[in-house]
């Protein structure tokens, strides 16, 4: 049993097979010739195994960044990064996780057939992510084996339904139409940042793509060349007050510190320009394949993809928002020094990807200003928010690392506090309860739909 559910996780956490796996069923829903099943299913599996490899070398390259940045400036707390927090849960929690994972994707295509929230969530690692949070929260609380699994499934189904949903206007007004949406847990975040761009931008916003550069320095519109050199400039400043000695004899295997500095800019670079390939690539591919399960199997569906999806409609604010939201985490870790209590340190990590992406909506709906403005308000929110995830979360809630982004701060409060509160009876009403208001609001709409056919 457990070998199965290992190669059931193995298969549901990768976005590449899991979007690759959508794509076919849609394909073949439309009743395509062979060549076209197999070109747009492989270029789809290709593209998002191209997007995870320039994750990777993102990851990479801001690891070093991050020990640089504490050893230079003496702070020491809790960093915040999913991956750490999950490869601990799972030796616990795992097999509670796998089956939760599994039955919450079929909960959210359930949600997306009967109800108007037509959103199928496909960042596979981050299902697992929420799945597995949900499992600690859950066992914290009491629940164990069937009553678990299910109830832990269906409010995966509700989050994977409701963040997209949140979502969806900001990604209207980014992308100029409603063919694909948003599917990554740091929706919070993201829908604050476009409320806050719509806030400070004004009339008539000027975008960071529009930014002017003098003459002489126009060779900066190149994004690649702007990200290298900018993220050059950050490494050296960070490096010069790390020193070389720290550098050369923990980091860089004995490379002059600032030529490893150098080069980790460089790859920086690398990462986001794979990235953005990669994102043209599959939405070449998964939103015609798609429209196989929007007309067939679940009618008006959308995908619902991984943040660097929103990356190429504005490289400017995607470095743009990453700096704002780490200096939103500098900001509140100071404010967490001088108040005492747990220190969230800035995770460099969920910065940029949650910054990055906060940055092109709060920019789609405020120009620079939202862009600037919209990141820096994720980057406070995604720092104060594992504070009062922590102690929800159990034994757990003691290691030195926690879930970063919002979505998983909000959901994982609710339930816990639903816990504390009113323990087991209070988590079932309260999750029922939104799953009600879910189909009560289908039911409204449809209402209130017959009513205008009615009076047109």
């Amino acid at each position: 049993m457990n070998k199965v559910l290992s190669v059931l996780v193995d298969i549901l956490r990768e976005p590449s097979i899991l979007v690759a796996l959508m794509a076919l069923i849609g394909l073949l829903a439309q009743k395509k010739k062979l060549p076209d099943i197999i070109k747009g299913t492989t270029k789809t599996f290709v593209g998002f195994l191209v997007i995870a490899a320039g994750a990777g070398i993102l990851q990479n390259a801001l690891a070093p960044f991050g020990d640089m940045f504490q050893h230079a400036f003496h702070v020491k707390g809790v960093v915040p990064n999913n991956e750490a927090i999950v490869a601990i849960a799972l030796t616990k929690y795992g097999t509670n996780t796998a089956l939760i994972m599994f039955f919450g994707m079929i909960a959210n295509i359930l949600i997306a057939r009967f109800t108007r929230f037509k959103y199928i969530f496909l960042t596979g690692h981050h299902t697992l992510y929420m799945a597995c949070m949900i499992a600690v929260i859950m066992t914290v609380a009491g629940f164990t084996t069937a009553p678990l699994i299910i109830l832990g499934a269906i409010a995966l189904g509700i989050i994977m339904s409701l963040s997209p949903a949140m979502l969806q206007p900001f990604m209207r007004k980014l992308t100029g139409n409603d063919n694909v949406a948003l599917g990554h847990f740091g929706g919070v975040g993201y829908a604050l940042s476009g409320l806050v761009g719509k806030a400070v931008g004004g009339k008539n916003p000027k975008s960071t793509e529009d930014i002017n550069f003098p003459k002489g320095l126009g060779f900066l519109r190149d994004s690649t060349v702007s990200i290298a050199l900018t993220m050059a400039v950050i490494y050296i400043i960070v490096a010069l007050f790390a020193g070389p000695s720290y550098i050369q004899g923990h980091l860089s295997n004995g490379q002059n510190y600032i030529v490893f500095s150098l080069i980790q800019a460089g790859t920086f670079a690398a990462g986001v320009f794979i990235i953005l390939s990669g994102v043209r690539l599959v939405l070449a591919e998964i939103v015609p394949a798609f429209k196989g399960i929007s007309t067939k199997i679940v009618p008006n569906a959308k995908p619902a993809l991984d943040c660097p999806i929103v990356y190429p409609f504005a490289p400017n604010a995607v470095l743009i928002g990453f700096f704002s939201s780490f200096v939103g985490g500098i900001v509140s870790m100071l404010i967490m020094t001088f108040t005492g209590g747990v220190i969230i340190l800035p995770g460099v990590v969920p910065h940029f990807f949650t910054g990055a992406t906060a940055g092109v909506l709060g920019n789609a709906t405020g120009g620079v200003r939202g862009s600037v403005i919209g990141s820096f308000v994720n980057g406070i929110l995604i720092s104060f928010l594992p504070v009062f995830l922590m102690p929800v979360l159990g034994d757990l809630g003691f290691a030195n690392s926690t879930f970063s982004d919002a979505d998983f701060g909000v959901a994982g409060i609710f339930l816990g506090s639903l816990a504390n509160h009113g323990g087991k009876g209070a988590i079932i009403v309260g999750i029922l309860v939104v799953l009600a208001i879910m189909f009560l609001f289908n039911f409204l709409k449809k209402a209130k739909d017959m009513n205008s056919n009615i009076k047109a």
